[in-house]
């Protein structure tokens, strides 16, 4: 890829000169859904498959955007950031750009060329692996000495700020902080985080993508966050506590009670047992007992189905046509919900079966086929030299 993109950027702006090239994953949260902007644990590992970014700085303000997956180009003065709806993706660089002139620093033009080949809407984080893209570009080129979590911090600022997502650390975590063979244990609100080496002996990740399309500005994400915020106002009343994620489950089974409305307790109680899935999981791997980890995710993925109610016909057929193939260990919805992906821990040799029983079982459900992408634990963004 990295050789067709330059000369695509040669194609485009003339000549390849001085250009130089970044790589960005995708990322998959493993475990840990919804606990994010609840201030809770997660457990997500970078993949093996990004976005790529041809650059060449120029001397002008102008900056230029182009990209291999969409027919848009969009260009803008780097003095004149502002989101623009008809610029879709490219709000997204845009953004960056803004933050990290409105924090002091002193930008150039450019002009870039973005190939990816994350699944756009798939909830694999093409708009983080975009973002990272960017900034890890700006950040080395023009010598900005921006340490990497402060940068990660900046990307998840465009998308909240500028884009408008209410999105929470994760993704933006996984994807500036990945690192390859290893899932990344992260305390959100803390930002606390450890490297726990992932190693799935004779096993693979498999996501699967509903090819259900859906945006996080419309589903039903930012209900779900209000939700939780009402939950917490409740049990605040007894508690010390600034979010979900520091709920123990003890303590929200002695204050529940506290909460006068059935759907709030369903969301509350998700978090909380989710975060507990999540330490749960994380001793499984430390104790290599992979097994125990594959049962962690069915009942985070019931959680989310039952208490959390963010899954759908799509995702709970993708889960429910995996479980019945005892070469697969764990599946569960991954991401935002509404749609998107699974992700399951499937036999090596068994992968192209899965593949074929899945897709098969899931169309005959849906009408429909699903898409699959078998991958590797990859590392975060960088330069490619």
């Amino acid at each position: 890829m990295a050789t067709k993109i330059v000369e695509e950027f040669k194609r485009i702006y003339g000549s390849s000169e001085g250009v130089r090239l970044f790589y960005s994953p995708g990322r998959v949260n493993l475990i840990g859904e919804h606990t994010d902007y609840n201030g809770g644990y997660v457990f997500p590992c970078a993949l093996d498959f990004g976005t790529f970014m041809a650059i060449r700085m120029r001397d002008d303000g102008k900056v230029r955007l182009s990209s291999l997956n969409f027919d848009l180009k969009v260009e803008v003065d780097i003095d004149e950031l502002i989101y623009d709806r008809k610029d879709d993706w490219a709000n997204y660089p845009k953004g960056v750009l803004k933050v990290l002139q409105d924090e002091g620093y002193k930008l150039r033009g450019f002009e870039a060329l973005y190939e990816g080949n994350i699944p756009n809407g798939a909830g694999l984080s093409s708009s983080a692996s975009i973002e990272l893209v960017t900034a890890v570009a700006m950040n080395e080129i023009l010598n900005l000495g921006i340490d990497r979590v402060e940068l990660v911090k900046m990307c998840q600022k465009a998308e909240n700020i500028f884009v408008g997502v209410n999105c929470g650390i994760m993704d933006q975590f996984a994807v500036g902080m990945g690192k390859a063979d290893y899932a990344i244990f992260l305390k959100c609100d803390t930002i606390d985080y450890k490297y726990v080496p992932l190693k799935l002996d004779g096993y693979r990740i498999v996501i699967s993508n509903t090819n259900k399309r859906r945006g996080l500005q419309d589903s039903k994400y930012n209900e779900r966050r209000s939700q939780c915020e009402a939950a917490l106002s409740y049990l605040k009343k007894k508690l010390d506590v600034d979010n979900l994620g520091q709920v123990t489950l003890e303590e929200f089974d002695r204050y529940r009670y506290l909460i006068p409305d059935d759907v709030l307790v369903k969301r509350a109680r998700h978090v909380v047992t989710e975060d507990e899935r999540v330490l749960d999981a994380v001793e499984a791997l430390k104790n290599n007992d992979i097994k125990r980890f594959g049962q962690l995710m069915v009942q985070s993925h019931n959680s989310l189905r039952d208490d959390y109610e963010v899954t759908g016909k799509e995702l709970d057929a993708l889960v429910d046509e995996a479980l019945k193939l005892d070469y697969v260990l764990g599946s569960r919805m991954t991401g935002a919900g509404f749609g998107g992906c699974t992700v399951s821990i499937v036999k090596e040799e068994f992968v192209e079966d899965f593949i074929k029983e899945v897709t098969k079982g899931y169309k005959e459900r849906i009408g429909y086929e699903p898409s699959m992408y078998v991958t590797g634990v990859g590392d975060g963004a960088k330069e490619i030299k």
